[in-house]
């Protein structure tokens, strides 16, 4: 009976192998540049292992993403709850809230942040990057508002787009403390959007 979760552990830090070794080849050389061969020499696994856990190099680039995503997920779900726990309820500054962490997270790990937006990726990378931020706009924007008031289409689409653009200009400052002030201010011009009335 040991055996098996021995060769599950196994199987589980070589997946975590490839995965730290290829964010640290794509962030070196880029996802363009990188080759399987650089990947599997710096996790110290073999290319039937990497073929074994992943389909090739693009889906190496997506459990990479993925896994940010949850993490910042994760960041998002927890700067809600403190919020919320300290009295907040008003469903725009949890927004807000949940969009200003969205960007800390981005700028903590702005070497992995800027290798999903800077545009060297897989092909149809970058739809599925805009498809993630709107659904996770999406679900933000839904679970704030009230049970009976609909999610406004246009202030969706602009809430996406800002954090878009946000993104890739936050991880591009060389000042932490710079990157950190322009996400401060993007949350402020985000805080002032209101809904168009309806006639």
């Amino acid at each position: 009976m040991e055996k098996p979760a021995r060769v599950s552990n196994r199987g589980a830090a070589t997946r975590s192998a490839l995965l730290a070794a290829a964010s640290e080849v794509f962030r070196t050389v880029g996802f363009a540049k990188a080759g399987v061969s650089e990947v599997v020499a710096q996790a110290n696994a073999s290319v039937g292992s990497l073929y074994h856990h992943f389909g090739g190099k693009a889906d190496l680039f997506m459990a990479l993403y993925e896994e940010f995503q949850q993490r910042q997920q994760n960041r998002t779900h927890q700067a809600v709850t403190r919020a919320r726990a300290g009295g907040e309820t008003d469903p725009t500054r949890l927004m807000n809230t949940a969009a200003r962490a969205y960007l800390e997270g981005c700028i903590e790990e702005r070497e992995s942040t800027w290798l999903f937006f800077s545009g060297d990726s897989p092909p149809g990378f970058d739809s599925t990057m805009r498809d993630r931020l709107r659904e996770w706009t999406d679900r933000n924007v839904a679970l704030y508002r009230k049970a009976d008031e609909p999610v406004d289409e246009a202030l969706l689409m602009v809430v996406s787009g800002a954090m878009l653009l946000a993104v890739t200009e936050v991880v591009r400052r060389d000042d932490v403390s710079d990157a950190r002030r322009l996400a401060d201010d993007v949350i402020a011009v985000l805080a002032r959007l209101e809904p168009p009335r309806s006639e």
